[in-house]
């Protein structure tokens, strides 16, 4: 996989797009997994959707899932101005400026939205993130993600609690990290809160540290243009209430904001992930 990756990523873009969409479209004719929680996931986040709206999503989410994954192996095989020269508008740059001013701390959160990779290349033009990083099951993808990373002056910490203590000293001393926290996590990293209607399961890690901290939480995301050659990064202030030691609160906060970044542009998220499968009342909406 590390050559295939390697060759795929010598090709222009435009070629990894028409295969994704090629991709997208044997996933999508044949009924695939993908396409099956794809369209419970829609369907659940937007009932409002008429039947036919909501398999429009269904196929331009597919369509976009296959061009990210595409769009990272050509990123994650050049050089950082590769993905820096992708970006045509930035807003609200300021918002992150002046959080590194106030040498607070900041917490970025990244939902599974848009060409997310390309914010590492924006993010290391300012300072030096912490990332948390899990190694993927096959090591010729893992060597391939970890050269990519390794171009970035970024520091990785492992997915644990010595991991989640760097970053709590990170933090403190005024430095920048990036947490995706729209998994689905264990039960004793997470709590019961609503994201799309849906009282599930949701991550506590990015509360816990900002109740801690009291660093600045701001949300970050990289949606992709219609022309495919470019894309548009936002950067927005989260509100104070993920600051606050009352977790519930913290957590419903960060929830309201990933849902009002996914909004942007519904149909370039991850669909395709279980979000749901820890529902409250022991919930599993894909076995239904």
């Amino acid at each position: 996989m590390y050559f295939i990756f390697k060759t795929l990523s010598l090709l222009p873009l435009r070629i990894l797009q028409a295969l994704a969409l090629f991709a997208a479209f044997v996933l999508y004719a044949f009924n695939s997994s993908i396409k099956r929680i794809t369209t419970i996931n829609i369907q659940l986040a937007y009932p409002e959707l008429t039947e036919h709206a909501q398999q429009q999503l269904v196929k331009k989410s597919m369509q976009s899932q296959c061009l990210t994954y595409m769009e990272f192996i050509k990123c994650w095989g050049m050089p950082p101005s590769y993905s820096l020269n992708l970006l045509k508008h930035i807003h609200g740059e300021s918002v992150l400026t002046e959080a590194l001013a106030n040498q607070k701390g900041i917490i970025v959160v990244i939902p599974h939205f848009g060409c997310w990779e390309l914010l590492n290349a924006w993010l290391n033009v300012y300072t030096a993130p912490m990332i948390m990083y899990k190694p993927n099951k096959n090591k010729s993808i893992n060597r391939y993600i970890l050269e990519a990373r390794q171009k970035f002056n970024a520091t990785l910490v492992p997915t644990d609690e010595t991991g989640i203590r760097a970053i709590f000293k990170h933090l403190k001393k005024g430095g920048l990290t990036v947490i995706l926290p729209d998994h689905l996590p264990k039960p004793s990293g997470g709590i019961y809160s609503n994201f799309f209607g849906q009282n599930t399961l949701t991550v506590t890690l990015v509360s816990k540290l900002a109740a801690k901290t009291q660093c600045n939480v701001i949300g970050l995301s990289c949606i992709r243009n219609d022309d495919l050659s470019s894309f548009d990064l936002h950067c927005t202030n989260l509100s104070d209430d993920i600051l606050s030691r009352d977790l519930q609160l913290s957590v419903d906060t960060l929830n309201i904001a990933m849902q009002d970044i996914i909004n942007q542009a519904p149909e370039q998220y991850i669909w395709s992930y279980k979000r749901f499968r820890h529902c409250l009342g022991n919930i599993n909406v894909y076995r239904q």
